[in-house]
C-alpha cells in the first residue's frame, strides 16, 4: 500500500509516519478525514483517535525546533495579548502572551503556517519574537479567557478606560441635542455599551443599573441580589449612553419626560439573552435599568431551588390537586416566578392546558400559552381572567394578584375546577390570609378555595472557594434556634471573599421557604377569623417550617451564613 505525501501542508503526518507514530493505513484515513471536513491532518489524526493532542504538540516540537506552550508555565500578560488585534488572534490562531524587554513570547498553533508567521512578524515588528508550540484546546481557552467565546467582546478594565477615552472626545459638528446625541452614538460608545452589558453577563448579574448624577454617571450591577459599584463615567457621556440604549431597546429617543419600557434581545457568545429596560426621568437625566434575563441560567428543578424536603412534599401534593389556589408570597426579587415556572414545567404534559397572564412576560416557556398585560389598551389581569375562562383551561397562573377583581376572578376560577397559581406580597404565609380578608374577599371563599400558601425569600449562598468557619457563643446559638445538641458537632460558616466570588464572599443564591398546606384546622381558623398570629402556631404545629427555621436548616448545611438569614427572616 503506498500514497503520494508530497503536499507541505502533510509534513507532521510524514513525520509521524516516519516516526513510528502512525501507520501508513491511518495517514491514509487522515488525508480523507482531512479532504471531507477541511480541517488540518494533524486535527484529523486527533479526531480519528490515532494520536493525542500532546502527541501532536510534541512531535511539532520536535519536528520544528519550537518549545512547547504549557498553560500552567505562564502567567499570561493581558497588556502583551492587546499588541495584536482580536480578529488576527482568532484567524491565525497566534496569541503573544509575555514580552521581556524586547523579546515578546508567542503561542502559536500551527508552525506551518507561514502567513500567520509573517502576520506576527508584520504587527510585532522591532521585537525579537520567540515561538511556542501549543495544544488547540488552550488556544481556546485562553481566547475566551480574553476575548469571551466568538461574537462576545470582553475587554480588560484598561480597555474600559480606553473605550470611555475614546467615547468623550468633543464633537466636530454642532447639532440639537436629539441629534447630537445620535451623532455622538459612535464605535467606541458603542463598544463600551456593550462591555457594560457583557461584564454584567459574567459576573453574573440579574439587573444593571445606570444612574445619572451632577457629578458622574454610575454603573451598578445586581449580583446575588446585591448592588455593587461597578463604574464611574463622566457626565459628558450621559446623552450618547442613553440614547444608544433607547435605540436598542425601541424606544423613542426624543421623549425624556415620561417613563418608558422596552426590550433587547442579543446574542452573546453562543447565548441568547434578553433585557428589559424601564427608564425613569431624574433630574438629572434619565436612569436606565436593565433586566437581565438569560434563559440558560432559569433553574427550573423544583428540587434544586432550595425547598427542605417535607416543605417540598407538602407543594408537590398541592401540584397534585385538579383545582385550588396556590399563592406564591413574598416581596420583589424574592424568587417567586422562579418557583411559579418551575411548577407548570413539572405540571406542562400533553393532555393539560396551560395559561399565564404576567406582567411582564420575563421568560417563554414551551407549550404554555402566555399573556402579556397590557393596560393602556384594557388587557388587565382580570379582563385576560375572564377570557381565559372560556379557553377551556386546566391550569391558570396570574402573575400577581394586585386588586379585589383579579382577586375575586381567580378564586372562582379555583372554585369550579382548575388550579390557579398566583403571587401576592406578604411577609410571610399566615398573613396572606389577612391580606385577601383586607382586599374584600369572604372568609369563607378564602377557606374553600386556598390550597396552600408559600411564603420565600432569596438568600446568598456561600463561596465553596472561600467560605471559613464561625465560631458563635452557645447563648447565641441557642437564640437562634439552633437545637441545643448540636452546638458541639455543628460546623457554621460566613463569607471570607476570593477572586471566585469578586470578593464579595458569596457565589449564587438559593430560596428559603415558609410552606404552609391549608389544612382543617387552618381552614377552621380561617372561618372563625383568626389572627395571624393564631394561624402562624397552628401551622408550625402541623408541621410548617418559617422562613427563619429554613434558615437555619441552610446554615446547618453550610450552605449560607447567619448574617444572610438574618439580613431576610424575622425571629418567629
Amino acid at each position: 500500500m503506498s500514497t503520494k505525501l508530497t503536499s507541505e501542508r502533510l509534513t507532521i503526518g510524514v513525520f509521524l509516519l516516519k516516526k513510528g507514530k502512525i501507520s501508513e493505513k491511518q495517514l491514509i484515513d487522515a488525508q480523507a478525514v482531512q479532504k471531507i471536513e477541511g480541517i488540518k491532518i494533524g486535527a484529523a489524526l486527533i479526531k480519528l483517535g490515532y494520536i493525542t493532542e500532546d502527541e501532536l504538540v510534541e512531535s511539532m516540537s520536535e519536528l520544528y525546533g519550537y518549545p512547547v506552550f504549557k498553560i500552567d508555565s505562564y502567567k499570561i500578560d493581558p497588556l502583551v495579548v492587546k499588541l495584536l488585534p482580536e480578529d488576527v488572534i482568532r484567524k491565525y490562531k497566534v496569541l503573544p502572551f509575555l514580552r521581556e524587554g524586547n523579546i515578546i513570547r508567542v503561542l502559536i498553533t500551527d508552525p506551518a503556517n507561514e502567513i500567520a508567521l509573517e502576520q506576527l512578524k508584520f504587527f510585532l515588528s522591532g521585537f525579537k519574537i520567540l515561538f511556542y508550540i501549543g495544544k488547540d484546546s488552550d488556544f481556546k481557552n485562553l481566547i475566551n479567557k480574553f476575548f469571551g467565546e466568538e461574537g462576545a467582546e470582553i475587554y480588560s478594565k484598561e480597555t474600559v478606560h480606553e473605550l470611555v477615552e475614546s467615547a468623550v472626545q468633543e464633537p466636530s459638528i454642532t447639532q440639537p441635542e436629539e441629534e447630537q446625541a445620535i451623532l455622538e452614538v459612535d464605535a467606541p460608545l458603542i463598544r463600551l455599551v456593550n462591555q457594560i452589558i457583557v461584564n454584567a453577563i459574567s459576573k453574573r448579574a440579574s439587573d444593571i443599573h445606570i444612574e445619572p448624577f451632577e457629578d458622574n454617571i454610575y454603573i451598578r450591577y445586581r449580583i446575588d441580589g446585591v448592588l455593587h459599584d461597578i463604574l464611574t463615567l463622566p457626565p459628558k457621556l450621559k446623552s450618547a449612553l442613553i440614547t444608544r440604549i433607547k435605540i436598542m431597546a425601541n424606544m423613542d429617543i426624543s421623549e425624556r419626560r415620561l417613563p418608558q419600557d422596552g426590550r433587547i434581545k442579543m446574542k452573546i457568545g453562543k447565548k441568547e439573552v434578553d433585557f428589559r429596560v424601564s427608564t425613569l426621568p431624574s433630574i438629572f437625566g434619565e436612569k436606565i435599568v436593565l433586566r437581565i434575563l438569560e434563559k440558560g441560567s432559569l433553574q427550573l428543578d423544583l428540587t434544586k431551588l432550595g425547598f427542605e424536603e417535607e416543605s417540598l412534599n407538602f407543594f408537590i401534593e398541592a401540584l397534585s390537586k385538579p383545582y385550588g389556589m396556590i399563592l406564591v408570597t413574598g416581596p420583589t426579587g424574592s424568587g417567586k416566578t422562579t418557583t411559579l415556572y418551575s411548577s407548570l414545567m413539572k405540571l406542562r404534559k400533553p393532555e393539560v392546558n396551560i395559561v399565564t397572564v404576567e406582567d411582564p412576560v420575563e421568560y417563554t416557556l414551551p407549550r404554555i400559552t402566555q399573556v402579556q398585560v397590557q393596560e393602556d389598551i384594557g388587557r388587565t389581569f382580570a379582563q385576560v381572567l375572564r377570557s381565559f375562562l372560556r379557553q377551556d383551561p386546566d391550569i391558570i397562573l396570574v402573575g400577581e394578584i394586585r386588586d379585589f377583581e383579579t382577586a375575586e376572578i381567580a378564586i372562582k376560577a379555583a372554585l369550579t375546577g382548575h388550579l390557579v397559581l398566583s403571587t401576592l406580597h406578604t411577609n410571610d404565609a399566615p398573613s396572606t390570609i389577612t391580606r385577601l380578608v383586607n382586599m374584600g374577599i369572604e372568609p369563607f371563599l378564602i377557606a374553600s378555595s386556598v390550597i396552600l400558601i408559600v411564603a420565600q425569600r432569596l438568600v446568598r449562598k456561600l463561596c465553596e472557594s472561600c467560605k471559613k468557619e464561625q465560631k458563635i457563643s452557645k447563648e447565641t446559638f441557642l437564640k437562634l434556634g439552633f437545637p441545643e445538641e448540636s452546638f458541639d458537632s455543628l460546623k457554621i460558616y460566613e463569607a471570607q471573599g476570593c477572586a471566585e466570588c469578586n470578593q464579595t464572599g458569596y457565589r449564587g443564591r438559593v430560596a428559603l421557604y415558609e410552606v404552609m398546606p391549608i389544612k382543617d384546622e387552618i381552614r377552621e381558623l380561617i372561618l372563625t377569623g383568626a389572627s395571624t398570629n393564631e394561624i402562624k402556631k397552628e401551622a408550625i404545629k402541623l408541621g410548617m417550617l418559617t422562613l427563619r427555621h429554613s434558615g437555619i436548616r441552610k446554615i446547618m448545611a453550610g450552605i449560607t451564613s447567619i448574617e444572610e438569614v438574618l439580613r431576610v427572616t424575622v425571629e418567629d
